[in-house]
C-alpha cells in the first residue's frame, strides 16, 4: 500500500533540505553524455541530398592552398591535384576515410571522472569562442581579456556540473608574444580545471613546446599519450573551400604528438558560405570531409571531431547573429550530418548577440542550446558565457549558463514511459479513497531528484517570499557565486614540484 504522509511531517523546509542534499550521479536527473537525437530539422532524404551535394563539391570544386606536406599526404591516398592547384576528392577516397575514421572518441580529463565519451547521440556542453574582451558587469562595459581572466574562467568551470569541457573561451591579450600566449593559455586552463581542455596554436613550431609542457603536467610523454587531456581546436580551412596553410601544419604536428583534433569549419552564411541554411551546411560538410581525408591520410583512425561550425549572418548589416533561430537550425542540421556519417561531431550553441546577461541573452542562449541537445550534438561548443557574437566573455553569464544548460539537458533527457511512470497504481490509490493529491506519496518523494532539475540560482519563490529575502537579483547572485569560487585556491592547481619544473622551463605569467 502506498504510504501517505501529512504535509506537517515534512513541510517546505524538509523538502528544501532534501533537494539541497548531495545527489549521487546515478540519481541525478541530468548528467554528461545524455542521449539526444529525438529532434531532427532534416528528413532522411534531405540529409542524403546534402551529402551528395557535398561529395559533388569535393569532386568538382575541391580545396586550394594545402601545404606541401598536406598535398603529399592526401595525393598518396588518391586525392587529385589539378593544374589550378586545387585538390579534388574522389568519392572513393572520401568513403575510405569514413571507413578509417574514429567512430568513438574519449576526450580525457586530467581526472578520469571527467572523461567524455563521444559517440552516437551523447550530448556534452562546454565553452569556446576565443573572445577578445571581458564583460565588466559592474561598469557595464568591455575590456581586454587577460590570462588571469582565462584562468578564473577555467576555475569556475571546474565547479559547474553542467559545463562538461573547457575550450579556450577568451584570448590572453595581455601577453603580446604569440608563443608565450599559446603556452600560457595551456597552463591557465589546465591548472584551473580537471575537465578536458581545448585550445589552438598560432604557429606550427609552438606545438612542440606545448607538448613539452603537457608532458611535464602528465608525468611524461607516455602518460600524456595514454590520456591526452588537451585537444587542438583547428581552423584548418579558410572558407570558402580553401585550406588554412599554417593551421594544417599545426594539425599535422598535433596528430604526430598524440593530441585529438577538432576539424573546425567556421564559415559565415552569406559571406564565406552560401546564404541559405542548406548551402552553408553543404559547404561545412564538404570542408570537414576534406579534413577527415587529411587526418586519416596522416594517421588512420586518429581522433578527430567533425566540427561543422557555420555561423548565421544578419544580411541587413553584415553582423554575425550567433543568437538567432537560423543559428539554432544550422547547428541542429550539422548534428544530423554527423549522425549520418557515424562520426563524433561538434557545432555551436548558446551564443548570444546581447552585450550583457539580460533577457535577450537568455532567450538566445536557450534556443540554440536546447535545439543542439535535442538533435544529439556530441559537443555543444560556446554554450556558456559568450556575448556580443563571440566578442565578449562574461564570468557571471558562465555561472548563470550552468542553470540554463541544466534545463536544456533535462529537455535532452526527454520523457520515460514505463509502467512505473504511467503511475496508474498511484492514481487509483490517490483517487479511490486516498487524500486526492500526490504530495506525500513515496513515489513523489523518491523521484524529486531523479526526475526534476532544480535551478541553483534561478528564483522560484513567491513575490511575498522574494520580498522577504531582500528581492535578490539574478546577476548579483552570480557575482556572489563567482567571488565565492575565486576566493578558494584552485583544486586543479599543479603539485608544487611539477609547477616549479614548468616555471623553470617556461615563462608563466600567472603568479605562483
Amino acid at each position: 500500500m502506498t504510504q501517505m504522509q501529512t504535509r506537517r511531517s515534512g513541510g517546505r523546509a524538509a523538502r528544501r533540505a532534501s533537494r539541497a542534499a548531495p545527489v549521487t550521479d546515478e540519481l541525478r536527473s541530468i548528467r554528461p553524455g545524455m542521449e539526444g537525437g529525438r529532434y531532427g530539422v532534416l528528413t532522411q532524404e534531405q540529409i542524403e541530398t546534402i551529402h551528395e551535394a557535398a561529395i559533388e563539391a569535393l569532386e568538382t570544386i575541391g580545396l586550394a592552398d594545402a601545404p606541401p606536406s598536406g598535398i603529399e599526404h592526401m595525393t598518396r591516398v588518391g586525392v587529385k591535384l589539378g593544374d589550378d592547384g586545387r585538390l579534388r576528392f574522389p568519392r572513393a577516397v572520401v568513403d575510405a576515410a569514413l571507413q578509417q575514421a574514429a567512430k568513438e572518441i574519449t576526450l580525457c580529463g586530467r581526472d578520469p571522472r571527467h572523461d567524455l565519451l563521444l559517440k552516437g547521440n551523447r550530448v556534452h556542453y562546454g565553452t569556446a569562442g576565443a573572445a577578445v574582451s571581458m564583460v565588466d558587469i559592474d561598469g557595464q562595459n568591455y575590456r581586454d581579456s587577460t590570462v588571469q581572466d582565462l584562468h578564473d574562467a577555467a576555475r569556475i568551470c571546474d565547479t559547474l556540473d553542467n559545463i562538461h569541457f573547457v575550450q579556450r573561451p577568451m584570448v590572453a591579450r595581455d601577453i603580446p608574444d604569440n608563443r608565450e600566449m599559446d603556452l600560457n593559455t595551456v597552463y591557465a586552463c589546465t591548472s584551473g580545471t580537471f575537465k578536458h581542455v581545448g585550445t589552438s596554436f598560432t604557429e606550427p613550431d609552438f606545438v612542440h613546446s606545448a607538448l613539452e609542457l603537457l608532458h611535464l603536467i602528465a608525468g611524461g610523454e607516455e602518460a600524456w599519450r595514454a590520456r591526452p587531456f588537451v585537444s587542438n581546436s583547428n581552423c584548418f580551412v579558410v572558407p570558402p573551400m580553401k585550406f588554412a596553410t599554417e593551421a594544417c601544419q599545426v594539425m599535422e604536428n598535433c596528430i604526430n604528438g598524440g593530441m585529438p583534433v577538432l576539424l573546425l569549419s567556421a564559415g559565415m552564411a552569406g559571406a564565406t558560405t552560401p546564404s541559405t541554411i542548406a548551402g552553408a551546411v553543404v559547404q561545412a560538410t564538404a570542408e570537414c570531409l576534406a579534413g577527415l581525408v587529411y587526418v586519416n591520410a596522416v594517421k588512420p583512425g586518429h581522433p578527430a571531431i567533425f566540427g561543422t561550425w557555420p555561423f548565421g549572418l544578419d544580411l541587413r548589416t553584415g553582423a554575425m547573429t550567433g543568437g538567432s533561430g537560423e543559428q539554432a537550425l544550422l547547428s541542429s542540421a550539422c548534428a544530423q550530418m554527423h549522425h549520418f556519417y557515424g562520426l563524433p561531431g561538434g557545432a555551436v550553441g548558446g551564443i548570444t548577440d546581447a552585450k550583457l546577461p539580460d533577457m535577450q541573452a537568455g532567450w538566445e542562449a536557450m534556443c540554440s542550446n536546447v535545439m543542439a541537445g535535442l538533435s544529439g550534438l556530441n559537443m555543444v561548443y560556446e554554450a556558456a558565457g559568450m556575448h556580443a557574437s563571440l566578442l565578449g566573455f562574461c564570468h557571471e553569464s558562465l555561472i548563470l549558463s550552468d542553470d540554463l544548460i541544466g534545463h536544456a539537458l533535462r529537455c535532452v533527457r526527454g520523457i520515460e514511459v514505463t509502467d512505473e511512470t504511467l503511475a496508474l497504481d498511484q492514481m487509483r490509490q490517490v483517487c479511490l479513497g486516498g487524500p486526492g493529491h500526490y504530495l506525500g506519496t513515496d513515489q513523489t518523494l523518491a523521484r524529486m531528484q531523479s526526475d526534476y532539475q532544480y535551478p541553483a540560482l534561478g528564483d522560484r519563490t513567491s513575490p511575498k517570499e522574494w520580498a522577504e529575502i531582500g528581492k535578490p537579483n539574478l546577476v548579483a547572485k552570480a557575482i556572489a557565486r563567482k567571488e565565492e569560487i575565486l576566493s578558494r585556491r584552485a583544486a586543479a592547481r599543479f603539485d608544487p614540484e611539477v609547477d616549479a619544473k614548468i616555471r623553470a622551463a617556461f615563462n608563466i605569467h600567472l603568479p605562483a
